[in-house]
């Protein structure tokens, strides 16, 4: 890897490619400042520091230029970060991931997180089973030319048995660290289940300056009390659907044209970006923030949340009392997911009707309610889902419930749809 110096020279003189706005020279500047270096935290379990942002490209592999996601990598490892989390998103988005640094030449600078089972092809289930997490970590094994992986993840509401397995991979040395991960806190229960009696490393939820109350109160102050490493996914808000479009929390939409307040400069804060990541980071039970971006001078403002001083107690209750202070977004268009649904005769609801589990036992229960279809997950409140098409139906917070049916219109299958991961249920 280059010297940083030599790095920042190569970036100021390479302007055009990345378009010198004020954001990106106040990221360079902090770079170059005495201490403009990366924030490095502890894993609980090992003593291990690690910087405290790290990328994913995640859907927008699907939608942006891959030179520039490229010149974004390039910009992320020459900055000194090094978790890069292939984790989310389809074969495609993994593939890219593997191969974007091994074209940099630095796959074997990065600490490399993935998941434990294959997601599928776009658009397609994963393919899981007996054997399902060994061949995945062979196949991470092979794609970056490693015999041992740094972290893989699994969702909480998987078969058990890949746990298991998991386990196993990391005692015979070819996993350093395992961990289960989250989107949404559909899954909080589970989540805290195999946080209470699993011997994890590492967790991964959604957490912002906006999204608060149950990582907060529950999550985060558990991870601590078992000394769980977390990678903060979201931090900048999360954005709704495919990240090439609509949002839902997404945190600058919120902000609008608000001014940065004068504050933010006693925490070294000199854009929103840095601003929602100093937020996250300061968290005590935070060992990374993982952003995502398709430009190279985003990452570099984003690199500079990890950079100089961070927010006390009282200072993060004022962050998010100004926060919340702020108009809500509106439920359209900055929420696709909560968009109506078409409407589907009687007949077809009906079909839909009854109880389904996921691997933990966990039960999902629909009901029609005159046009409606209501989904209850275990003892949660009843949400109606909108209808996308006749088989795929929408949770309004975002997740998609799509029923398989035959051509004599019998329901065969259920697939949950979250966070770019495919979970099949089992009908009751």
């Amino acid at each position: 890897m280059i010297s940083r110096r030599a790095w920042l020279g190569r970036t100021l003189g390479a302007g055009a490619a990345l378009a010198l706005t004020p954001e990106l020279l106040r990221a360079l500047q902090a770079l170059q400042q005495p201490g403009g270096k990366l924030i490095q935290r502890a894993i609980p379990s090992s003593g291990e520091m690690l910087p405290v942002i790290g990328l994913s490209f995640s859907n927008h592999v699907s939608c942006a230029d891959h030179g520039a996601l490229k010149e974004v990598l390039r910009t992320f490892a020459g900055s000194g970060a090094r978790v890069f989390d292939a984790m989310h998103g389809n074969t495609v988005a993994e593939q890219f991931h593997a191969t974007a640094a091994s074209e940099l030449g630095i796959q074997n600078k990065l600490f490399w997180s993935t998941r434990g089972t294959p997601p599928g092809g776009p658009g397609g289930p994963p393919q899981v089973g007996p054997g399902a997490v060994k061949a995945h970590i062979d196949l991470w094994s092979a794609r970056l030319g490693t015999s041992r992986l740094d972290l893989v993840m699994l969702p909480p509401q998987g078969d058990p048995m890949h746990l298991a397995d998991l386990k196993a991979e990391k005692k015979a040395g070819r996993v350093r660290y395992i961990g289960v991960q989250v989107i949404g806190d559909n899954f909080y229960p589970q989540l805290e289940a195999v946080m209470r009696s699993e011997p994890i490393d590492f967790i991964g939820v959604d957490y912002d300056v906006g999204n608060r109350a149950r990582v907060e109160d529950v999550i985060l102050p558990l991870a601590l009390e078992r000394k769980i490493g977390v990678m903060a996914f979201f931090p900048l808000g999360m954005n709704a659907g495919s990240s090439c479009g609509g949002v839902n929390r997404n945190l600058f939409a919120r902000v609008g044209s608000t001014p940065l307040p004068e504050w933010a400069a006693e925490f070294d804060a000199k854009s929103w970006a840095q601003f929602f990541l100093k937020y996250v980071i300061s968290h005590p039970a935070v060992t990374v923030a993982r952003v995502g971006t398709t430009k190279a001078h985003h990452m570099l403002d984003n690199i500079g949340g990890g950079i100089g001083r961070l927010p006390d107690e009282a200072t993060r209750k004022r962050m998010a009392a100004f926060i919340d202070a702020l108009p809500a977004l509106p439920p359209l268009p900055q929420n696709p997911a909560a968009a109506p649904g078409i409407s589907l005769p009687a007949v077809v609801l009906d079909r839909y009707v009854g109880e389904w589990k996921l691997a933990s036992g966990t039960t999902v229960a629909f009901r029609r309610d005159a046009d409606r279809l209501l989904v209850r997950l275990g003892t949660g409140s009843e949400l109606p889902l909108n209808a996308r098409s006749e088989t795929r139906l929408q949770d309004p917070r975002g997740p998609v419930f799509e029923f398989q049916v035959n051509g004599e219109g019998k329901v065969t299958g259920l697939v949950l749809e979250q966070g770019g991961q495919r979970t099949t249920l089992e009908r009751k």
